[in-house]
């Protein structure tokens, strides 16, 4: 997927803080959860997402997805990640 395309697309999903995120190459992240619903594009590198459901990895033009508290820990490639994510608040 393209930048443009996604930024297009979250803005229609509601997604109104965007931010940009790197990651160190080889670095890792225990498991943890967010307060709020995230969807991101890989721009650069890799990442690896591991959840309930499994283990997912993602590169470049790649979109992964997060609920809102739901537990995943990641594991980033050798050269790093780098990628545009969405985040969407719970509105109880």
């Amino acid at each position: 997927m393209q930048e443009q395309t996604f930024r297009d697309q979250l803005k229609a999903e509601g997604f109104a803080e965007l931010m940009m995120v790197e990651r160190e190459p080889n670095g890792a992240l225990a498991q943890h959860r967010h307060p709020f619903e995230a969807k991101a594009l890989v721009l650069g590198g890799e990442l690896t997402l591991r959840t309930e459901a499994g283990e997912q990895r993602y590169q470049r033009g790649d979109v992964f997805h997060l609920a809102p508290n739901q537990p995943h820990s990641e594991v980033f490639g050798a050269q790093g990640v780098r990628y545009l994510v969405g985040r969407k608040p719970v509105i109880l």
